[in-house]
């Protein structure tokens, strides 16, 4: 594990070292865990292979549909429904 030389604001020390005491952390521990969250927001879940897999077969199955339909949308859920029950029951 590295360790790292910070320069922080005198008054935002104070706020750290109040949090950290609250919590039962070290100061090392908190801006650790701050790190972390903050870098794992901005990948968010797109940054799975797994997503962008699943995302790509949607985008083809979407173009391999028929959507040529002059049924009301509604009605066409319902049908489409009441299709797929009649068939698992």
């Amino acid at each position: 594990m590295a360790k790292v030389l910070v320069t922080i604001e005198d008054n935002l020390l104070k706020r750290i070292d109040r949090s950290v005491g609250d919590r039962g952390l070290t100061r090392s521990a908190y801006l650790s865990e701050l790190a972390r969250r903050d870098l794992d927001a901005q990948l968010g879940p797109g940054a799975d292979p797994a997503v962008h897999a699943a995302w790509d077969r949607l985008q083809q199955l979407g173009r391999e549909m028929e959507y040529a339909t002059d049924e009301d949308v509604v009605s066409l859920v319902r049908r489409t429904r009441d299709e797929r029950l009649e068939r698992f029951s």
